[in-house]
């Protein structure tokens, strides 16, 4: 299945990828409602689950999620170079947990066997 997102992203239409995208928009805010997360974290993370993405795609949805106010940043010297850390916001905990229940009617009526 993770071959399915490799090939998904890069090859699939527009509408796949932009669904695949959203998948990942609710990945990172998932993580960040854990604790604050950053870049190629989440790049190496997202790469576990089969999304081979690039900082190029990475870093304006995770600013397109900062924008919503989803996420907030914070910066910290860390290896002798400057890291942006994200974290959830109140109000993108909130939108968490209505993705979720989202997602959970959707995955009973997609995957109903």
């Amino acid at each position: 299945m993770a071959s399915l997102y490799r090939s998904a992203i890069t090859v699939y239409d527009k509408t796949t990828r932009d669904v695949f995208l959203a998948f990942i928009r609710v990945h990172l805010l998932h993580h960040a409602a854990e604790g604050r997360i950053f870049g190629l974290e989440m790049m190496e993370e997202l790469r576990h689950h089969g999304y081979e993405i690039s900082p190029g795609t990475l870093y304006p949805l995770l600013h397109g999620l900062r924008n919503a106010g989803y996420l907030r940043v914070s910066q910290e010297v860390a290896g002798g170079k400057l890291r942006k850390y994200y974290s959830a916001t109140a109000k993108g905990k909130k939108a968490l947990v209505q993705m979720r229940l989202k997602i959970q009617e959707l995955v009973r009526e997609v995957l109903r066997a």
